[in-house]
């Protein structure tokens, strides 16, 4: 049986397993709780939240951590309210002060006084510390609980700090490298201090770290960097130099997914959800996109005003192309700035290649444009047996593959010397561009070439 015809005769049997009264609820139970946390999570999410909670407080106390960890924040914010005092303060303790951080955006202020108070000393100051952060900063994600070790060790004296502090700390494979005054100096690899000789100094073989963060760069940047350098975790340091903590792997797979998604949203110009699509509130979701929808819908008008001013110029067969010459631009147009975008998230268009990049694209857009041309003059001789219409036609459709293809690659450039997200630029904002753009051009061509 897969997971999903377990689950699913889970759901059936709910009460049966709650209860576990019969053989069927404690096999069920069994197979539930040998299940994958991200699964359990999932499957708690999605019934209703009596059972869940039922479900939930049946776990053992190191599958409720494990679970938890996996749940979304609002059905975390539900379950901490619902639990007794010695399971939440066994959850919060298990978590990482990142993780807390994050959990506590969802808080009501009197709700984050209270779970503030749950905490010990130390994991209650950094927690308040890594909460000065802006959430989307290298101090807001880092892991400020990483383990660290002085120059001036020796390997032996290193290997026994590290055999001590291992249940409490993170050990990455790249374990960073401080002064007497913590600030950062470089990094060694743990299999250093295995092939090193016990009274070696770690300064005497420690590297230099190639990329290193401040607490105020953006995570979006940061996770490019380190995809582009192969690293598996990235030091943090505040305006001084301190060490402050790392950004770790995991970390750095949930921020490409989430921009994923967030550049996703704003190419179908929708604004990024802070929550769920499920978790957030539906007049919030008509509210959102109904009002991207009315700006685009009030600029696209404006084809309207160009066909009325073009009345005269456009008979009956060349508004029977409109069609082919607006889905042509807007195709293209996106076509083009997805190429831009994604060349620049993956750190393949710079500011060192731009031009080229430009210049490609032009040279790209004229064949284009010609092989389009030559497609749709085919087409419209092919329909109405009238050359200059073909001629009339093909030249503009040309034109308007080259403007598409320069508007595409150009736009998604300069937003980003602004500072501006370049996917903002892609999809309905660039299509309903073009198709405005495309129409007077049309329009301007076919009376030039017929009247």
């Amino acid at each position: 049986m897969d997971s999903r015809e377990l689950l699913q005769k889970i759901r059936e049997n709910i009460e049966v397993v709650i209860n576990k009264n019969s053989p069927l609820g404690d096999s069920l139970w069994q197979d539930f709780i040998d299940m994958h946390p991200a699964d359990i999570a999932d499957f708690l999410a999605d019934i209703s939240r009596t059972d869940m909670l039922s479900l939930y407080i049946m776990l053992s106390s190191e599958l409720k951590s494990a679970v938890f960890k996996e749940m979304p924040d609002s059905l975390k914010v539900y379950v901490l309210s619902r639990l007794d005092q010695k399971d939440r303060l066994m959850i919060l303790n298990s978590l990482q002060a990142d993780e807390m951080t994050d959990l506590f955006d969802f808080l009501s202020d009197d709700e984050l006084r209270t779970y503030l108070n749950l905490l010990n000393r130390t994991a209650r100051e950094q927690v308040l510390s890594l909460m000065k952060f802006e959430p989307d900063s290298a101090g807001g994600i880092m892991d400020p609980e990483v383990f660290s070790l002085m120059e001036d060790f020796t390997v032996e004296k290193s290997i026994s700090i590290l055999q001590r502090l291992k249940p409490e700390k993170d050990v990455y494979q790249r374990v960073y490298v401080t002064d007497e005054d913590h600030h950062l100096v470089g990094y060694i690899d743990l299999q250093d201090l295995v092939l090193q000789s016990p009274i070696n100094r770690i300064s005497s073989f420690m590297k230099k770290n190639e990329y290193v963060v401040n607490t105020s760069e953006d995570q979006e940047k940061i996770a490019h960097q380190m995809v582009h350098y192969r690293l598996s975790n990235i030091p943090v340091v505040s305006e001084r130099g301190i060490f402050l903590g790392a950004i770790p792997a995991d970390t750095l797979a949930h921020v490409l997914v989430k921009e994923a998604g967030e550049d996703m949203q704003r190419i179908s110009a929708v604004t990024p959800l802070k929550k769920s699509y499920f978790e957030t509130p539906f007049l919030k979701l008509v509210y959102e996109r109904s009002g991207i929808l009315v700006i685009l819908l009030l600029v696209g008008s404006l084809s309207g005003v160009i066909l009325e001013a073009y009345e005269s110029t456009l008979g009956v067969i060349l508004y029977f192309f409109i069609p082919m010459i607006i889905s042509t631009g807007g195709n293209t147009s996106s076509q083009t700035s997805a190429v831009a975008i994604q060349g620049m998230a993956a750190g393949e268009i710079r500011p060192s290649n731009m031009l080229k990049f430009l210049r490609r694209e032009l040279c790209l857009g004229a064949v284009m444009g010609l092989i389009l041309g030559v497609a749709a003059f085919v087409r419209v001789v092919a329909t109405t047996g009238i050359y200059m219409y073909g001629v009339a036609i093909s030249c503009a459709l040309a034109l308007i593959v080259m403007l598409s293809i320069c508007l595409g690659s150009c736009v998604p450039l300069a937003l980003k010397r602004l500072n501006i997200d370049p996917a903002f630029s892609a999809g309905p904002f660039l299509a309903t561009a073009m198709d405005i753009l495309g129409l007077l051009v049309y329009c301007y061509v076919s009376r030039m070439i017929l009247f």
